[in-house]
């Protein structure tokens, strides 16, 4: 009886699949001029899954980078006119981290002037000025960081523009998360602080 109850292990200990490695949700966003990769914060749970959410939906795969200006921003989503926002589905609440700042490369949402600071869901910009934009630090929410692409940003920024700072030729967004292993993103140059 021991010799089967053995086996038995043998058999489930080797026969086991292997349990599946972990996996992070990492924004993507793909244009013509190239990809853009980014790590998405835990400490801004409601802009996390929102972005999720909304990639998962295909929601900005319609719509472009709308407004691009050199030393400061590449941001895209829904059109952002004099009024506010425009079909903006929802608004987002500000999570605003001390430890999380506009420095080059952060992923922020975009928002008009309401006084709850709250932010359109589907505004987003990405922070191009190489010394950062410390004036925005808690009145903008930053919910992401990229890692791989910002050459990709720094060349938007530098496309020709109409008065309102539209690409004359536009960016078009094709916007995922992709789910990555820490050592898949580790080749990507990005390291999981575990």
């Amino acid at each position: 009886m021991p010799t089967v109850l053995l086996l038995l292990f043998y058999a489930a200990t080797f026969l086991t699949p292997p349990k599946p490695e972990k996996t992070y949700p990492i924004g993507q966003i793909k244009t013509n001029m190239g990809e853009v990769l980014f790590w998405l914060y835990d400490e801004t749970p409601t802009h996390k899954a929102s972005f999720i959410k909304l990639a998962n939906q295909q929601y900005w795969d319609t719509l472009t980078f709308n407004r691009v200006i050199k030393n400061f921003v590449a941001q895209g989503g829904c059109p952002d006119t004099p009024a506010g926002f425009s079909d903006s589905p929802y608004l987002l609440k500000p999570e605003f981290r001390p430890t999380i700042r506009h420095v080059y490369g952060a992923v922020g949402a975009g928002r008009d002037d309401n006084p709850g600071m709250l932010s359109a869901g589907c505004q987003f910009y990405i922070v191009q000025n190489k010394e950062g934009l410390h004036r925005l630090d808690d009145k903008y929410t930053v919910f992401g960081q990229v890692f791989k692409g910002m050459d990709v940003i720094d060349a938007i920024v530098a496309v020709k523009t109409d008065s309102t700072d539209t690409p004359l030729s536009p960016i078009k967004l094709d916007v995922n998360v992709v789910n990555l292993t820490a050592a898949e993103l580790k080749k990507l140059g990005y390291t999981v602080n575990k």
